[in-house]
């Protein structure tokens, strides 16, 4: 699945460690987000855009060869 994990924080200015503290997870865990190597659970996707302020979507999408 790819991410614009890394576009939003950098468009609110925060470090890894600033967001992973915020969400309550390690750093390492956002880390693999960014990188594509995690996915992350339903609940840590949501936590994520509800602490954006966007839709799940708007952050994680599927990549193009992934059914639905």
């Amino acid at each position: 699945m790819k991410n614009k994990l890394k576009v939003y924080r950098a468009m609110h200015d925060l470090t890894q460690e600033d967001l992973a503290e915020k969400l309550g997870v390690t750093r390492q865990t956002i880390i693999a987000i960014e990188k594509g190597k995690y996915d992350p659970s339903l609940l840590l996707a949501f936590k994520i855009a509800r602490f954006f302020k966007v839709k799940i979507e708007d952050i994680f999408v599927p990549n193009e060869n992934e059914k639905l």
